[in-house]
């Protein structure tokens, strides 16, 4: 294994980071899922970095809040979000899920993507903005950045695919699917662990509403799409990383969730 091609790979289509773009061959692609995870640290430790700047310079709760939301965005160049959109457009339709791919392959962006996508920022600016940002809290969330990203790699080298073209088609062929499997699974687990041990009850309430998304994921991408997709991978991941976003404010809310 190349393992700084895999690691350019891996960025180069996860990440709007400016990072050399190597030719895709099936020595790269083999182990590229396993590198996605770190993605999400880099994303915590934007996170870590804002909220270290925002409190030296002592920077109001609204653009620390507005920092927050936007640097997941940033750092992906929105990919995952281009996949929500086209997956809520096409959630809309009540048809087969035939008609469902057909709307997922439409570039054309429909009124519901833009209505929910419109929906999903404001709340997730708004717990951005009352989240109180303890050391604990960000450490949290950069487990729940890894942890998405892990359980998105390892549904795509496990589940069913709804066809037999695209990206997540071209990962989950081209992937060593039984190692890229023990690999995103130790992940899951350390990632799950890591939101324990930093977050208590609160982290154990966010690997709850992690594994709920999960589930939901794998149960509508199964009975209404025939499989999963790269933008049904792009759905789950900024839903499971909503929902854990919602369960740590919502923990630090109520006084009796405490971190241990």
């Amino acid at each position: 294994m190349n393992t700084v091609e895999t690691i350019l790979v891996a960025f180069a289509m996860f990440s709007a980071l400016p990072v050399p773009q190597p030719v895709w061959n099936g020595r790269n692609l083999r182990y590229t899922l396993c590198v996605f995870p770190l993605i999400g640290v880099v994303c915590g430790l934007l996170w870590w970095g804002w909220c270290a700047a925002c409190a030296a310079l002592a920077v109001p709760d609204l653009l620390r809040g507005a920092g927050l939301c936007l640097l997941p965005v940033l750092l992906t160049g929105g990919i995952h979000l281009d996949g929500c959109a086209d997956t809520w457009d096409a959630l809309a339709c009540h048809g087969s899920p035939e008609k469902k791919q057909e709307i997922l392959q439409d570039p054309r962006c429909g009124a519901f993507a833009v209505i929910r996508l419109c929906s999903y920022f404001i709340l997730y600016f708004s717990l951005c903005t009352v989240l109180e940002p303890t050391p604990q809290a960000i450490a949290s969330m950069g487990f729940a950045f890894v942890l998405e990203r892990a359980l998105s790699g390892l549904a795509i080298s496990r589940f069913p695919l709804a066809k037999n073209t695209g990206l997540a088609h071209t990962f989950a062929t081209a992937a060593d699917r039984w190692t890229v499997g023990r690999v995103l699974t130790a992940v899951c687990v350390l990632s799950g662990l890591g939101l324990l041990c930093s977050g208590g009850l609160v982290g154990g309430g966010m690997l709850a509403g992690g594994l709920a998304v999960f589930w939901h994921y794998h149960r509508t991408a199964d009975r209404q799409f025939g499989g999963i997709s790269g933008d049904l991978a792009g759905w789950f991941l900024q839903r499971a990383e909503l929902w854990m976003l919602a369960a740590l404010v919502g923990g630090q809310r109520i006084g009796g969730l405490s971190w241990f």
